[in-house]
């Protein structure tokens, strides 16, 4: 909002005449006396170094906007106005596929870039990645030899020469090495008594076992995997006193050991740290009296054995997160239910980290490793090394089908060859003591990098000029920029003035007003200007010392809540919070819900924090819901989406935003875990569709689809023409046989009517009712009636 009133500002005094310019702008309010504290107010900020300045100007601040110094007269040339730029040094194109063993392999584009900026300004720029197929892998296998690994040890014997077939699949340039650890050779870690427990700490318990050790490096890791196999079936487990073991000291070392190990800087790094137990972590080295904190270098001897396992303390959380990104190591952890907690735990302090469910006797090893790799090749995630504090980085994903997600810089469900980009906005908040600086950013496990470097537009070139005890200043300061910078006890303009000079004629130059106080009552009128006081709170300045920087609104015992500056009783808010105390925070990162939609959703992010507008819905993101719709309803969409490209998320593009779901295409579904889900819907063509909703151990959700929809069959237009022609024929038939049996019974009907009429006549048998005799009778005469 400020920039764009900057601007209309600028483009206000373009179009009025010099006359009626007045006022002050954001250059002018908080009167600086040096061009580098001018440029520092604001990217539009100019200084004008001219020394013979007009009688129209010498009533302006010579910090101002550049159209007021061109207006009133400054020339071109002599107003200092750094622009802020960027230029892109090294651009190479991203690699399709590792070509065999060759190392120029490129997945992050560009890979140099040069920034200039000016305090409050910022640049933005695009970083591409992309993972290439068929990369090299490096796999070193890290296992716990402790007693209660035992059997693990066993079942890893065989196991080899599947892993490596199985990690084959994957890469076509394969390296594996195996190292083992137990914990530190020191009271309380280790048995040490009877003397013979030292050598054989399984006396009394079991067969001789090898002596107690901290870390040693087995294998190096080679192209050579059946030497995995060979080197694994040597290994005896050892056996330790307390509970936990020294599992990081070995994963420091492991790491840090690049060339003991055998780390490639052109390849992937998988190391797989699989044990049953907790581990030890810092200070924890006390109790044995060893309090030396571990400086994070390489200790492994030419016995390949970790020799300061007594001098130093284990290493720190931090420690092992920082060695494990400087090297681009991705660390597995393959630990059994009953630590799973814990090393969850672990994870979310170090970036980078997988962990997988091990069984009792790590026979799922490999599905485990397979599965973690490919955990980490589906996920592109930026990291950012030494970044200097003044210097501000918003990020903005691109993700798969062109999905703009805002605030994050990772994309999850990819595949191998999918390309995405991060857009990066850096912004300078302010100067830094050097004049540029360097940092990083980097895939999260990648050796391909993408350099910035930040010059620090900051100062003016016309300070290389400057000129002390000149005559402009009266030979009692230095010329810098077209002002003089008065020596100590010095005033005016010119330096003409000493602290001790007074004019009460001078006084009324002083007042910004007939009857307000001189300076404001802030300070003293010295040769017709206000020499401001100095206060143990803060800066006075101004023309009549109006204006300070501790005179503004506070949130919680902070001036501007420690998010702005004070100028002249406002607060000005850093980019990232709003607010007339700027206690509004802009950002929405901490609103950003584990399935990538901000409050779940279910709300709206109002100064840092959600507001959960759906009924029923609380958490810190809205992401509980008992009255929401089940986790059904909402991953029926993401199959829709994601699966058969369609539903409302499809249209609207959201689709990998929303659902960060891994869908795995299956037969039929099995019983899996008691957390598990199974639902099933029907589409708009009558489908009915089957999945299994299943969140693992890590969080990551998992979608089990049937691959065969259940739908209605197609009528066959044979049946259905043999079906309609039978009907008719039925039908005919049908009407037929209903004619005959009406014709049937109406005949019956007429018969039984005319048999009950012929039954009710009363005729003689004699006389016949329908006769009449004849009119005229004729007599034989011869006969007599004899025979």
């Amino acid at each position: 909002m400020g920039t764009l009133l900057v601007h209309a500002w600028t483009a206000l005094l373009v179009l009025i005449p010099a006359s009626t310019v007045s006022g002050s702008n954001i250059c002018t309010s908080r009167g600086v006396r040096t061009c580098k504290e001018c440029l520092s107010i604001h990217p539009t900020c100019a200084w004008c170094s001219q020394l013979d300045i007009s009688q129209d100007m010498s009533s302006l601040s010579r910090c101002n906007l550049k159209s007021v110094l061109l207006h009133y007269g400054c020339r071109t040339e002599l107003i200092e106005s750094p622009v802020s730029s960027m230029t892109v040094e090294e651009d190479r194109p991203l690699s399709d596929k590792a070509q065999g063993y060759s190392t120029d392999v490129t997945q992050i584009q560009p890979q140099r870039i040069r920034l200039s900026l000016r305090p409050g300004d910022s640049k933005r720029f695009t970083v591409t990645v992309r993972q290439v197929a068929d990369y090299p892998v490096d796999l070193y296998y890290l296992m716990d030899l402790s007693y209660s690994m035992k059997d693990d040890l066993a079942i890893l014997r065989t196991l080899g020469k599947d892993l490596a077939t199985a990690m084959g699949k994957t890469t076509s340039n394969l390296r594996m090495g195996f190292g083992a650890f137990v914990d530190k050779t020191r009271s309380p870690y280790m048995f040490m008594f009877p003397d013979e427990a030292v050598t054989n700490p399984c006396l009394g318990i079991t067969t001789v076992c090898r002596p107690q050790f901290g870390y040693k490096n087995v294998l190096s890791l080679t192209e050579q995997v059946d030497r995995f196999t060979e080197e694994v079936k040597k290994q005896e487990v050892s056996r330790n006193r307390d509970s936990p073991e020294g599992g990081f000291d070995a994963v420091l070392q492991a790491v840090v050991c690049k060339d003991k190990v055998g780390w490639r800087s052109d390849a992937s790094h998988l190391l797989v740290f699989t044990t049953d137990a907790t581990t030890h972590t810092a200070l924890d080295g006390k109790i044995a009296g060893i309090v030396q904190p571990s400086d994070g270098q390489c200790y492994v001897n030419q016995d390949n054995n970790y020799d300061k396992s007594t001098v130093h303390d284990y290493p720190s959380l931090a420690m092992l997160a920082d060695k494990l990104s400087e090297n681009n190591i991705n660390l597995i952890f393959a630990v059994t239910d009953n630590v799973l907690p814990l090393y969850l735990n672990y994870s979310k302090l170090i970036p980078g980290t997988t962990v997988g469910r091990l069984s009792y006797d790590s026979k799922n090893v490999i599905q485990l490793i397979l599965d973690a790799y490919a955990n980490i090749r589906s996920k592109a995630e930026l990291e950012v090394l030494g970044v200097p504090d003044e210097l501000i980085l918003s990020f903005n994903a691109t993700c798969l089908n062109g999905e703009v997600v805002s605030g994050v810089r990772s994309c999850s469900g990819l595949k191998i060859g999918d390309t995405v980009s991060f857009n990066v906005e850096a912004k300078l908040l302010g100067c830094p003591k050097e004049k540029n600086r360097t940092f990083i950013i980097k895939p999260l496990g990648f050796k391909d990098t993408l350099q910035v470097t930040v010059d620090f537009a900051c100062d003016c070139a016309c300070q290389d000029f400057a000129m002390p005890s000149n005559s402009a200043c009266s030979s009692n300061g230095t010329l810098e920029c077209g002002v003089c910078l008065c020596d100590p006890g010095r005033l005016g303009s010119h330096c003409e003035c000493t602290e001790e000079d007074y004019k009460p004629t001078e006084a009324d130059s002083c007042s910004p007003g007939p009857q307000a106080p001189i300076c404001s009552g802030r300070g003293d009128c010295v040769c017709g200007q206000c020499s401001c006081h100095s206060r143990d709170i803060g800066k006075v300045w101004g023309k009549h010392c109006e204006c300070d920087d501790f005179n503004c609104i506070r949130f919680k015992g902070q001036i501007c809540s420690g998010h702005g500056d004070c100028v002249c009783g406002f607060c000005q808010c850093n980019p990232d919070w709003s607010g007339e105390s700027c206690n509004c925070s802009r950002r929405t990162d901490s609103c950003m819900a584990n399935i990538g939609l901000l409050c779940s959703g279910r709300g709206q992010c109002v100064c840092g924090a959600c507001e959960c507008t759906q009924p029923g819905a609380y958490g810190t993101t809205c992401e509980k819901c008992p009255t929401c719709p089940d986790s059904c309803t909402i991953k029926k969409d993401c199959v829709e989406c994601k699966h058969y490209k369609r539903g409302s998320l499809f249209e609207k593009k959201s689709c990998n935003t929303i659902c960060r779901d891994e869908i795995t295409l299956v037969d039929e579904l099995v019983f899996r875990e008691k957390s598990a889900v199974n639902c099933t819907y029907k589409d708009e063509d009558d489908c009915v569709h089957h999945f299994q909703y299943y969140e693992d151990i890590s969080g990551k959700s998992i979608l089990y689809l049937v691959k065969e929809p259940e739908c209605p069959k197609g009528p066959d237009i044979l049946v259905v023409m043999a079906y309609v022609v039978g009907s008719i024929l039925l039908l005919g038939l049908a009407g037929l046989l209903i004619w005959k049996l009406l014709i049937t019974i109406h005949d019956r009907r007429e018969f039984a009517k005319f048999e009950e009429e012929r039954a009710k006549a009363k005729w003689e048998a004699a006389n016949n009712p329908l006769y009449r005799g004849a009119t005229t009778t004729f007599t034989n005469v011869t006969y007599r009636g004899n025979s």
